[in-house]
């Protein structure tokens, strides 16, 4: 989720561009194009950071169906200069009309899970600020190439949500307790530590960005997007930026509870434990402990899975949650004064949580191919 939630590239010629949603210039914020052998979807929402809402995200899904048919492979990258994609608007969701976001959350989670399943290799240019549903639609394909101008987070415990759109799945596939560690505290990375982490497969110069994309689109065959990604992508010995501390967020985060966690950082007492312990203080205390099960749960689940449990979470939290009150305090306000409801973790109970899990009258359901994809 965002917390705020023509193509401009090196391609110029493209067999046709299509103009789908519309910002309010009346100006397109999804461009398809087929470009050689690439399909190409470029987020066009510059002044939301290309933030995507629920006309993006219905538009993306039959471009990725017929893509996967017609062409060689995928492309998906964001306009202008500053982000691929900053998340969703969480605003609409927190203040808007409630069937309008469960009908976000089903389309956009039907996507997460078909980006999975195509069967054409898929490559996001995560060439700026990736955060929430730009995460979704770039880390469960099979190549996401971050720049020195990408910054990834899953900051939703700040603002009294959950980490998203498969967030349950990709993050406890991080080494060791680094998901867990990302989940919680929505630490950001930045350019090749992106791909370090392993949010990333793929660091590529930002200048060297249309050039990369033009010889994809050349491409015939999932090993020569393969190999072409490899001459532009060349491998870095620098050290990963939080290399230093992962023997202390593998033993903290690795605390059978929220509040174990905290207690085994306090133990720790180390200068970046004192950190992360004033990090923790300020997320909703019904949102840590919500994602700490969903991230624990997600780890033996298929993304489908994920996304059906992450689904009756998201319409819990879009009905009654601290949702409201982090977005008033983070976004509206701004007085950055959330006033969480439980207040403490102690007072958040176990049936409290367990009652987002609950399944929902009106499930999640994934179109037949998506379940039966080879993986």
């Amino acid at each position: 989720m965002m917390i705020s939630r023509g193509v401009r590239s090196g391609v110029s010629v493209a067999k046709y561009a299509r103009r789908m949603a519309t910002n309010p210039d009346n100006s397109p914020t999804v461009v398809l194009q087929e470009v050689g052998n690439a399909g190409i979807i470029t987020l066009d929402r510059q002044k939301a950071l290309n933030a995507i809402n629920l006309d993006m995200v219905r538009q993306i899904y039959p471009a990725l169906k017929k893509f996967d048919e017609t062409k060689s492979l995928i492309i998906i990258k964001g306009a202008g200069e500053k982000a691929f994609c900053a998340g969703g608007d969480v605003h609409a969701i927190a203040f808007g009309d409630f069937e309008k976001a469960k009908a976000f959350f089903h389309q956009e989670y039907t996507v997460n899970a078909t980006i999975q399943a195509l069967r054409k290799p898929y490559v996001a240019l995560i060439d700026g600020i990736t955060m929430g549903g730009g995460v979704g639609l770039s880390v469960h394909g099979r190549y996401r190439v971050a720049t020195e101008k990408t910054l990834f987070a899953m900051p939703e415990t700040a603002i009294g949500l959950f980490p998203d759109v498969g967030g349950g799945y990709f993050l406890p596939r991080l080494r060791g307790k680094l998901g867990m560690f990302l989940g919680l505290t929505g630490v950001r990375l930045k350019g090749r530590d992106v791909e370090k982490s392993g949010v990333a497969t793929h660091f590529c110069d930002s200048k060297k960005i249309p050039e990369l994309e033009a010889e994809l689109c050349k491409c015939s065959s999932d090993q020569e997007v393969s190999q072409t990604l490899a001459k532009f992508c060349p491998k870095d010995s620098t050290e990963f930026v939080l290399e230093k501390y992962m023997s202390q967020i593998n033993e903290c985060f690795s605390g059978a509870t929220v509040e174990e966690i905290l207690q085994r950082l306090r133990k720790d007492n180390s200068e970046w434990a004192q950190g992360i312990l004033k990090t923790l203080a300020k997320m909703s205390p019904t949102s840590m402990k919500v994602s700490k099960k969903q991230i624990d749960l997600g780890a033996k689940l298929t993304l489908p899975e994920c996304l059906l449990m992450e689904y009756r979470l998201a319409v819990r939290h879009a009905q009654d949650s601290d949702l409201k009150e982090g977005v008033r305090a983070l976004l509206v306000d701004r007085d950055n004064q959330p006033k969480w409801n439980p207040a403490t973790l102690e007072a958040v109970t176990d049936e409290h949580v367990d009652a987002f899990f609950k399944p929902l009258e009106e499930e999640l359901k994934f179109p037949e191919d998506i379940l039966s994809a080879k993986l």
